[in-house]
């Protein structure tokens, strides 16, 4: 993911420096080269051992260390730099850097990158939602920052509000989508269902199905991340919402297809990977044993066909992907779902098959289009997103 790419992860005077330890790890565990700076204060917190240990390289404070060998180094860590990471960002660091102010390793070596750069800000809530604090920000991102916004809870002074640093996981999301892929989808407009939808019997129960939304939610984050503008339309999941993707919430098949439907002009691809409940009860159970005291015999009826109204209104030059999971002539069947509901693409898989469909962490897809049947061998979720969105880029050239 983050193979080759140099990161300098730049930690400020903050109490969630102690996170910045865990996201410095997690970067290296991604094949980052981490570089990290800190000012003074940071020391003060945590000390530069822990992250010389974590990353393997020398943690830089002092602009005047006689100790580097001889080159002028805030430049050359400038030079390598691929992605800044300011992390926590004090509010007083932050006001330096949005008015060209360096004073320090930090301030120096951040001011010479020619780079993303990204801040996480970390500090009280009445200092973040100081206007000061808020017209420097908006002055970092009018000069190209992105900034992270904090989370809210409880924070280190006492008070509760919005001001801590978010986890490194999502920390991590956004620097993989700063530089962790090539921007070959940017411009186009994406649409993804994904997850389970759930069909009321009563206030009570429901039908549903296995799907966890753990491929659709995958291919997102891989379309978000190479540049795409992102739409994701899902079912209850216990999913996070990828990092820069609009994710839209649905609970039956019918919200689903007003959704999707609503939003279809808009879009230059649409891949269909939620698994949508067939059935849905012609009347809820509590009224038909109001009928008949029998909650055992419902009807049921078939939910709206989205993917075979996609295909029906699909404009020139749209592109339309659709899943299928089957048990047996996988091909066969899939090939057929492929023509009658007018796709460009099927993702096809065999839920018998080791590895692949729900409530796994890989898939194991098989591509298939007008011309040819693409096998690709068994993979984690994230290179099978990035796997099919190779495929489709391909097909519309």
């Amino acid at each position: 993911m983050l193979k080759g790419k140099t990161v300098l992860l730049c930690v400020t005077g903050g109490i969630a420096c102690y996170k910045s330890a865990s996201l410095a790890s997690a970067l290296v565990k991604q094949g980052a080269n981490v570089q990290v700076l800190m000012t003074k204060n940071a020391t003060e917190f945590i000390g530069p051992h822990t992250f010389e240990s974590l990353t393997g390289n020398r943690v830089s404070v002092d602009t005047f260390d006689r100790n580097y060998q001889f080159q002028v180094e805030h430049i050359a860590l400038a030079d390598q730099a691929d992605v800044v990471l300011v992390a926590p960002a004090t509010a007083n660091v932050l006001a330096k850097l949005a008015h060209g102010l360096a004073d320090d390793m930090l301030t120096t070596t951040v001011l010479a990158c020619n780079c993303p750069k990204l801040a996480a800000p970390a500090m009280n809530t009445k200092m973040y939602e100081n206007p000061v604090t808020q017209d420097n920000l908006a002055t970092l991102q009018r000069y190209g920052w992105e900034i992270i916004q904090p989370a809210s809870g409880r924070l280190a002074c006492g008070a509760v509000g919005k001001g801590k640093m978010p986890e490194p996981e999502e920390l991590l999301a956004y620097v993989d989508h700063a530089v962790g892929h090539e921007k070959d989808m940017e411009g186009l407009r994406v649409l993804v269902t994904a997850g389970p939808t759930q069909e009321a019997l009563d206030p009570v129960r429901y039908l549903t199905n296995h799907s966890t939304g753990t491929m659709g939610y995958a291919i997102a984050k891989a379309a978000a991340s190479r540049g795409a503008t992102v739409t994701l339309v899902s079912g209850p999941t216990q999913l996070s919402t990828p990092v820069h993707v609009e994710r839209v919430d649905i609970r039956s098949a019918q919200d689903m297809f007003e959704a999707v439907t609503s939003r279809f002009d808009q879009q230059d691809i649409v891949i269909k990977a939620a698994a949508v409940a067939d059935y849905r009860p012609a009347v809820q159970a509590e009224e038909k044993m109001k009928k008949s005291g029998d909650d055992l015999a419902l009807e049921l009826v078939r939910t709206q066909d989205i993917l075979a109204w996609l295909g029906q209104h699909k404009a020139p030059g749209q592109f339309l992907c659709g899943f299928s999971m089957e048990t047996q002539d996988m091909v066969e069947n899939s090939r057929k779902k492929l023509e009658k509901k007018n796709l460009d693409l099927i993702a096809a898989n065999n839920l018998k098959q080791e590895g692949a469909g729900f409530g796994t962490a890989t898939n194991v897809l098989t591509l298939i289009d007008h011309q040819e049947t693409v096998e690709l061998p068994l993979m984690s979720k994230e290179a099978a997103a990035h796997a099919l969105l190779d495929r489709i880029l391909e097909k519309r050239s």
